[in-house]
């Protein structure tokens, strides 16, 4: 399949009905509520994971084909797939030969079963060598964000697009931190921030927005992602939840137009609302890395319906049995 995007442009979607004024109304005429549409629909998969390596695993290959061929084969089927990141089950902590066979099955997998228009954002483990520590790993120019930037054929780890009267913004949560043990943190360095500001600030104020992370901006799963309370106190871990969040919310309470983040990398699922905005967590596909449920949660996927008035409809996709 070719891996370039084929988006076809949707114009001319939700027009607003208006309602006649006041003055006009006769005696026990009422004014007529507003019908929303939905403009499209996307299949939100995050966290595949997918690795050549199947001992002790549920068939990690299996497993990717699987979901793509589920939400694919809905009868009601998605216009575009959201892959939400860590395609491959490691490249922070992985050496190089290892990652490029998880590299060769992810492509492999995704070349034969991928049909549908799709975007995808960056996770944490699909940054080559972070967590290694290696002067030489360092030294290699595929080191960081390059080699995955060039696997997927990706010019920029954060970019923008409109499709269907939406405009959706795709974030790279992921900055080295070498002070940590996996070699990051969630957090929007400074000239991503700008760029995300200056984005929003170009997108008209009746144009509802949908943020694509890999990291949650905000979340309640992160709580339960670890038993972090063992310390005597909830200290959420800045690669479990954007660290910068603070700036985030308020940059998105400037733009009320911003009315959905997704999100996955907790491999749990629940759904928070704060101050106007909806940030859905949405699960794995992988379930526990392709070793069952995690916690409460089997391995899914998530069908987002996307609407005209700027609301959203999610729901979670159980997609073996």
């Amino acid at each position: 399949m070719n891996r370039r995007s084929f988006f076809r442009t949707t114009a001319g979607l939700a027009a607003a009905f208006a309602l006649a004024p006041a003055s006009t109304l006769e005696a026990g005429d009422e004014p007529k509520a507003r019908t929303r549409r939905r403009v499209l629909r996307a299949a939100h998969l995050t966290d595949i994971h997918v690795t050549s390596e199947t001992a002790n695993l549920q068939d990690p290959p299996g497993g990717m084909a699987a979901a793509i061929r589920h939400a694919q084969g809905q009868a009601d089927k998605p216009d575009l797939l959201l892959f939400g990141g860590d395609m491959i089950m490691d490249s922070l902590g992985t050496e190089k030969s290892k990652v490029l066979a998880q590299w060769e099955t992810w492509d492999r997998i995704f070349a034969a079963e991928v049909k549908t228009p799709y975007r995808i954002c960056l996770g944490n483990h699909d940054v080559y060598g972070w967590a290694l520590r290696d002067p030489a790993v360092e030294a290699d120019p595929q080191f960081g964000k390059a080699l995955v930037l060039e696997r997927l054929k990706m010019k920029s780890s954060y970019y923008s697009f409109d499709l269907a009267g939406w405009h959706f913004v795709v974030l790279d949560s992921l900055e080295i931190d070498r002070g940590r043990k996996g070699g990051y943190r969630a957090r929007l360095d400074d000239a991503q921030f700008a760029w995300l500001g200056h984005d929003l600030d170009a997108t008209p104020a009746a144009t509802p927005v949908c943020v694509l992370s890999h990291v949650p901006v905000l979340c309640t799963c992160v709580f339960f992602g670890g038993e972090i309370e063992a310390t005597g106190n909830w200290i959420v871990p800045g690669a479990g939840m954007h660290i910068d969040a603070r700036r985030i919310k308020n940059l998105f309470y400037r733009h009320s137009q911003v009315k959905v983040c997704l999100s996955g990398h907790i491999h749990l699922i629940d759904d928070v609302t704060y101050l106007g905005v909806r940030h859905l967590c949405n699960g794995a596909v992988s379930g526990a890395w392709w070793k069952g449920r995690n916690q409460e949660f089997d391995p899914a996927y998530a069908l987002v319906d996307f609407y005209d008035d700027g609301t959203v409809e999610n729901q979670i996709v159980t997609y073996r049995t």
